[in-house]
């Protein structure tokens, strides 16, 4: 059956199409035969109970520099007029997020939203994953100058950053001595309201640190990610590069332990990140990406996968 599916993501002119997951998505839904619109999520609006946005429907391909063609914008009803939406605009997860998120969750019922938009809201990246600290680093997430300090006097060498940042942006390492730390501990505290994650540098993060992904809560795929020169952050997006991989014992216990939750959950589409083969940090739900390198790799079809889910779900409605 075909769908007319809306994608709530950043503008289609700025996405590079060699690694963007989102479009990926898009011309595996384009293949299937779906009918595909972007949107901005700047122009959700409610209204006498109605969820709308300005979409244009919109064509792919894989060809840099004409990778679309957008069709006449209009305001379209997300319930009425739209099968499935996806959440996919970058974060960081702040207010703005949380709001479009809480917008959508008002399709439940009539319109299916991957992921989950209230689940998105209950799963931020670095908190979800306190669930799950029997596979974690030692873990504090403080704002107090006191209780960094006594922590990393505890672990030497650490890593601060943003408990809702995103793309390994604004992650520092203070060194065993503490050098700086009052300073960053200001930086932060004049930047993010919320308190920070604090967690010791890990020196297996030489040995990758690896992004898995999984659809409905079942492992399609994973590479390992490794600094660049210069770097101890492994992101792609910090200049990072990725390998081919396998999961250890470890990463597949972590994954069966979390599996269930995550189809539960309605997170169809979630990447975990995990270092040394054995240290879980995050898990990412808000617009996960690494599938395109993830089948070039392995010559599979992640998006296939996750348009599998979609369609059972949807279908399940």
């Amino acid at each position: 059956m075909a769908l007319k599916v809306a994608v709530q993501m950043d503008p289609m002119e700025s996405i590079n199409i060699a690694g963007d997951s989102s479009f990926a998505l898009m011309l595996s839904a384009q293949a299937r035969g779906h009918t595909v619109y972007h949107y901005d999520v700047g122009s959700l609006a409610y209204e006498d109970g109605r969820i709308t946005a300005h979409a244009a429907p919109v064509t792919v391909q894989r060809v840099a520099g004409d990778h679309f063609t957008m069709g006449e914008r209009r305001k379209i009803d997300l319930a009425t007029d739209i099968d499935v939406v996806l959440m996919r605009q970058d974060p960081p997860f702040h207010l703005g997020y949380i709001s479009a998120a809480l917008l959508l969750d008002r399709l439940k019922g009539t319109t299916l939203v991957v992921n989950d938009p209230r689940e998105v809201i209950n799963a931020p990246e670095k908190m979800f994953v306190l669930d799950y600290a029997r596979f974690m680093p030692p873990t504090l997430v403080a704002r107090e100058l006191s209780d960094i300090r006594e922590f990393q006097k505890k672990h030497g060498a650490v890593v601060v950053k943003p408990l809702h940042g995103n793309g390994g942006k604004a992650i520092f390492r203070v060194d065993a001595e503490g050098t700086n730390l009052s300073a960053l501990s200001e930086v932060f505290n004049q930047t993010w309201p919320e308190p920070h994650m604090v967690q010791p540098f890990l020196p297996e993060v030489a040995e990758g640190d690896k992004r898995i992904v999984l659809v409905d809560g079942e492992v399609s795929g994973a590479i390992n990610r490794f600094p660049g020169e210069g770097e101890f952050r492994s992101n792609l997006a910090q200049g990072g590069y990725a390998e081919a991989t396998t999961l250890t014992g470890r990463e597949e216990e972590i994954c069966a332990a979390m599996g269930p939750e995550l189809k539960r959950r309605g997170l169809v589409f979630v990447g975990i990140d995990v270092i040394g083969g054995k240290y879980l940090t995050e898990i990412n739900v808000t617009s996960p990406t690494g599938i395109v390198v993830i089948d070039r790799f392995n010559g599979t079809d992640t998006p296939a996968l996750i348009w599998d889910a979609i369609e059972a779900r949807h279908a399940a409605m």
